[in-house]
């Protein structure tokens, strides 16, 4: 088995708010990955005490715990058990109702020897590839579905849409968003290859149309995790303006991340 993970803040002197993991059971049957991509809270107050990479670090570390060593555990569950962990560990000191509670993405991959699950909730990637080639890109697009007149501002974001019906869902304070994940299982002899990226390193297909999911794992594996990460930044620079930013809110430079694992 080949694992390798990259993450990179989007700016040197600001703390990454991604979250990633690999783990393997010491049985040597299986394993998993988490990634999270936590939600930069805007400059007012967010009800919370603690920063973005807390709560990632917390979520995260939950969830890489939970995926090994209750592996018969649906992965929706696991992930409801982890944000109520994760909520239970601030709530007497924040309010967690507050929309911008913190918050983040996650995907979530655990493989054994006779599956391979997944869950995806937001906006980052999971491509899963077959012993064929064949890819499939495992993609929650509620947000990018939404019409650019709903995303005029944050308020009408977080009034209207975040966590909300009809709008998209992450992992806050409340463990029953869980039920709103992507999920899925194939059989383990269906996958050979998995990968997972944060939207930051996933802008390398999203944002700035260098290839597709296929082109894009085709370059992971031939050059590496990091060269993607490089080609990314490169890219960014070029385009500072943002003139090909999604719906015209992109950063200029996002965390990127991104676990690959050859089953």
């Amino acid at each position: 088995m080949r694992t390798e993970l990259v993450s990179e803040p989007g700016l040197a002197d600001r703390p990454n708010e991604d979250f990633a993991s690999v783990a393997l059971p010491a049985s040597g049957q299986g394993g998993s990955l988490v990634v999270l991509d936590g939600v930069t809270p805007p400059r007012t107050p967010t009800g919370c005490l603690h920063s973005v990479p807390w709560f990632t670090a917390r979520l995260g570390g939950a969830l890489t715990e939970l995926t090994v060593s209750l592996p018969d555990l649906p992965l929706t569950e696991t992930l409801s058990r982890a944000i109520a962990r994760t909520a239970a560990a601030h709530a007497e000191t924040c309010d967690l109702s507050h929309p911008r509670t913190p918050q983040a993405t996650v995907v979530l991959a655990r493989w054994s020897p006779a599956s391979v699950e997944y869950l995806v909730l937001s906006d980052s990637a999971l491509l899963l590839e077959g012993p064929d080639g064949a890819l499939t890109a495992v993609l929650d697009d509620r947000l990018s579905r939404l019409p650019r007149s709903a995303l005029a501002s944050d308020a009408v974001i977080d009034a209207e849409l975040r966590n909300k019906e009809g709008g998209f869902f992450t992992a806050a304070a409340d463990p029953q968003v869980a039920a709103r994940a992507v999920t899925g299982m194939l059989p383990r002899a269906a996958v050979r290859t998995v990968a997972a990226l944060t939207d930051g390193a996933a802008r390398w297909v999203e944002r700035f149309g260098e290839g597709g999911w296929a082109d894009c794992l085709a370059l992971v594996r031939k050059q590496g995790a990091q060269a993607l990460v490089d080609r990314v930044r490169e890219l960014e620079r070029a385009d500072a303006a943002g003139e090909r930013a999604f719906l015209g809110r992109s950063k200029t430079h996002d965390d990127a991340t991104v676990v690959y694992a050859e089953l």
